[in-house]
Formats: structure tokens, sequence, C-alpha cells
């Protein structure tokens, strides 16, 4: 992101992190759900969630032997580590960071897991990012991603959507996007895709995995 826009999105959820879970998990947690349940993640791997806000999905990740919940807001993050707690969760760490930038070394990680954060960024951004996701995961680790999904002939609840994300992209600041195209454009190899409604909203579910 422009040193600008990442400012104000850090700051944005920052301020939201307070009432995320109240606001929005709760709707957003049956398409997480299903995207975990789709990367399957094992004993004995390693894994990455970038954008893993208030670390609703951390602790069913830790079935996993490591993981690193990375996210751009410090509040975000201080509701994560409060969760993490909460559950006993000894085998997680939050950092925080930017995904077109992780700080991490090639192929460090089996899996990779994001829901409702690749439509967050710019379209310009979301190639390196992918690029990025791409380059920590080792030759046939998977990536997971939930994400809004565009439609060639959105309905009515995706058209009033992009005209409330034009018109504030402050509040509404993700909008639908071409998973499947996305993904493919980066070079991974989709394994399974599903969608389903959230709010007369498509949801794109899916895996892929890197050759």
């Amino acid at each position: 992101m422009s040193h600008n826009r990442h400012h104000e999105s850090r700051a944005n959820y920052d301020r939201l992190s307070r009432w995320y879970d109240l606001l929005g998990a709760s709707s957003e947690r049956a398409a997480k759900l299903r995207g975990l349940q789709l990367l399957n993640v094992q004993p004995k791997e390693r894994v990455l969630e970038i954008g893993c806000g208030t670390g609703e999905s951390l602790p069913a990740l830790s079935a996993a032997n490591r993981v690193f919940g990375l996210d751009l807001s410090a509040g975000m993050l201080g509701a994560a580590r409060k969760k993490l707690k909460k559950f006993s969760v000894s085998n997680a760490d939050c950092l925080q960071g930017d995904g077109v930038c992780l700080p991490f070394s090639d192929k460090s990680f089996d899996a990779v897991f994001m829901s409702f954060t690749l439509e967050l960024f710019p379209a310009e951004e979301i190639p390196l990012l992918l690029r990025e996701c791409m380059r920590v995961l080792r030759p046939g680790g998977r990536i997971g991603v939930v994400s809004l999904a565009r439609k060639e002939n959105p309905n009515y609840a995706e058209r009033i959507y992009n005209w409330a994300h034009r018109r504030f992209p402050r509040i509404v600041d993700c909008r639908p996007i071409l998973l499947e195209d996305i993904m493919k454009d980066a070079g991974f190899e989709i394994s399974s895709a599903q969608e389903i409604s959230m709010w007369g909203l498509a949801v794109g579910i899916l895996s892929a995995s890197k050759q």
C-alpha cells in the first residue's frame, strides 16, 4: 500500500479492533470455517495467516506445528494475543507487518491462509502479495483464501455494496474480486473452489497449491 493508505488502514483497524468481533466476526465465521476445512492443516506443518485480525482463525490453525499471524494493525494483534491466551494456544506468534513484504525467508511455510484480506488490497498490489505468498511457500505448499467474489452479472446486494465502496472507501474498504482468475494468474493451481452467500454477497472459498 502507499504510505498514506497504509497509515489510514492501520489507524482504521486500530480503532475497530475493540469492536471487530461484535461487528463482523459472526457473519464471516461460516466462510472462514469452510476455508480452514479446505486448507486442512496438519500437525507437522508451519502455517502463516496474512491479515489475522483479532485472531479468529488462529486457534484452529494451531493444529499445525507452528503458526504465525501477520497483521498491519497493532490493535488487531493485541486482540489476537488475548484470544490466544484465552484458548491457551502456545504455538502461535503474532507479528505486525505488510503482506506485500513478508518478513519471512523463502520456502518457510507449508500453508498460507487469508480470510477477507485479499480484497482489501488495491488491485495493483494483489499480484505483489500473491508473489510473496508464492515465495514463502515450500514446493507443493498450499494456500487457502476466503474473499468476497465478484460476479459477471452482479445482483442487487453486490451493486449496492460496490456503490458503498466507491462512495465510502474508508468504511467499506474491501470490494468483490475475481478470486479464481486472480489466483490462476498468480501461478497457483486451484484444487478446490466453493461459493457461499453472506448477506446476499457471494463469498469465494478456495484452496490452491504451489507447483
